[in-house]
């Protein structure tokens, strides 16, 4: 017996995408007993058996790998004792990575091949970024970034403009995906394209490098002088609204204040006649009038007498009772 498969002993293929796994074989003229074909996964651990995947045996398959490995296992050819016992697993994932061997008996032969197959992550679609401005004249640095994928993942850059070629003032880093331009020029703008690959894959990004002029300092320290002073003027005029309004406003309470004093009228006069005459609660008063002596009024000046008695006032309380 004899395994006479060729071809590379590791494989490497992304993750999602299927592989067999060649194993052919060319039976002795004394090979007469029963053909015996076995599919296991070598444990990197010597002291530790090996997982058993596929047997053919006695003219039928036998799957003996758990649910996660044995998910998309077949044979390669319909019929597995004809010289093919080719091993095909579809949609690889990453638990699929190990050392296989095939094992190919039929007494008194025997023969095996291994094989390791690896399965890897392609590149996500990488981010591409500017870092440090555009400004002609100063530095500026490109970025370029995969989130997922296996290592080891090579960055490289290029320009889609100018023949491609990257300008002499530019340095790259292919392990972290950096592009550095240490003196920025308009001849440097354009569309720079960045690839990341690993062995099983590759991604693209783009971004467009803009070439923006300095600002003048001298126009931005007189817009700023300009802009200080303008900035002053209206805050004197502010002010100077505020304190006129402020005065218009003190003039005019202190004018209509002298317009209420001259409307209120003068206080009366009490009378200087000695005859005064007053009233008790809310009744109504009868006034009864009795004569003096007149001594007080010897220093009177002579007047003809109405009367050749004063007459005195008093008040009486009036009794509304009917008699």
């Amino acid at each position: 017996m004899q395994v006479t498969s060729t071809g590379p002993q590791t494989i490497q293929r992304a993750e999602g995408e299927s592989v067999t796994l060649g194993c052919s074989y060319a039976p002795s003229p004394v090979d007469a007993g029963e053909l015996d074909i076995e599919w296991s996964v070598v444990s990197p651990d010597t002291t530790r058996k090996d997982r058993m995947l596929m047997s053919y045996t006695g003219g039928a398959q036998y799957v003996h790998a758990d649910r996660a490995l044995a998910k998309g296992l077949r044979f390669a050819a319909a019929d597995p004792s004809r010289g093919d016992a080719s091993l095909t697993i579809a949609a690889l994932s990453p638990a699929h990575g190990a050392t296989y061997q095939c094992k190919v008996k039929k007494n008194p032969g025997v023969d095996a091949r291994k094989l390791s197959l690896v399965v890897m992550v392609k590149p996500s679609v990488p981010e591409c970024w500017v870092e440090g401005g555009e400004l002609v004249g100063e530095a500026a640095a490109l970025h370029c970034r995969s989130a997922r994928g296996s290592t080891p993942l090579t960055y490289s850059w290029r320009r889609e403009t100018a023949g491609a070629v990257l300008p002499a003032a530019a340095t790259q880093n292919s392990v972290t995906g950096e592009l550095k331009i240490s003196n920025h020029s308009q001849s440097l703008a354009g569309v720079y394209l960045c690839e990341v690959n690993n062995a099983v894959g590759a991604q693209r990004c783009r971004i467009n490098l803009k070439a923006i002029k300095p600002p003048n300092r001298a126009a931005v320290i007189v817009g700023t002088a300009v802009g200080s002073l303008l900035l002053i003027v209206i805050l004197l005029v502010f002010i100077g609204l505020l304190y006129w309004k402020m005065s218009s406003r003190f003039r005019h309470e202190k004018e209509f204040s002298n317009e209420i004093r001259e409307d209120v009228p003068p206080p009366e006069s009490r009378p200087a006649s000695r005859h005064t005459c007053r009233s008790a609660g809310h009744q109504p008063q009868v006034t009864y009038c009795g004569l003096d002596d007149g001594s007080s009024f010897s220093d009177a000046p002579t007047h003809p007498p109405r009367s050749s008695t004063p007459v005195k006032c008093t008040s009486a309380g009036y009794d509304g009772r009917m008699y």
